[in-house]
């Protein structure tokens, strides 16, 4: 998968400048992606690290930063929050939900984050991973389920599928201790080019 590493919403300033930085990490993300060998098409991911609401100008940069990719001929997609955080007023919202509400008809493909147990099994590698879908996102391609180190306060339920330090190793291969964050795709290949 094709991960570019988005911008923090404090390092926006106002909307113009969020455009001006969607444009250029657009056409930076690009530029190392045909480097890399990725052809027109591929799909790249903007991680985006923050979780719940956006502001404005953090919409503004994801949009145009959709825009370069699609002018430049490749598609858009995030790593983004599937998590339901407090939005006030006994509601819930998704860094996903938000995102998609302000698309404006642009299309983003969804990688998810949501770690939490339940839906997450924990630090798991069974013969039959879980669906895609189980991650709370219907639309996403891609489901993060655990990530290394673990975080306590979302995964009690399942602290023992992790080691007792806390992190998730790969099954079988205790020379090595990689840590790992497990996803489960809905192809083999989620950055290749869609028709």
């Amino acid at each position: 998968m094709v991960l570019f590493n988005g911008r923090e919403t404090r390092n926006l300033k106002s909307s113009a400048d969020a455009k001006q930085k969607g444009v250029a990490d657009g056409e930076k993300a690009v530029k190392l992606a045909q480097q890399e060998g990725f052809p027109a098409g591929s799909i790249i991911f903007l991680d985006i690290e923050e979780g719940g609401r956006l502001r404005p100008a953090y919409h503004d940069y994801v949009n145009t930063w959709i825009d370069t990719l699609s002018r430049l001929h490749y598609r858009s997609g995030t790593y983004c929050s599937g998590m339901p955080v407090n939005d006030g007023d006994g509601k819930t919202i998704t860094t996903v939900q938000d995102l998609q509400d302000h698309l404006a008809g642009r299309q983003l493909t969804f990688w998810i984050f949501n770690d939490a147990c339940p839906p997450s099994p924990g630090c798991v590698f069974p013969q039959t991973p879980p669906a895609v879908a189980q991650g709370g996102t219907a639309e996403a391609v891609v489901w993060q389920f655990a990530q290394c180190p673990r975080r306590k306060e979302f995964t009690a339920q399942c602290a023992a599928t992790y080691a007792p330090d806390g992190n998730c190793y790969a099954p079988g291969d205790g020379a090595h201790k990689w840590f790992l964050d497990v996803n489960v795709a809905n192809s083999a290949d989620p950055s290749a080019p869609r028709e």
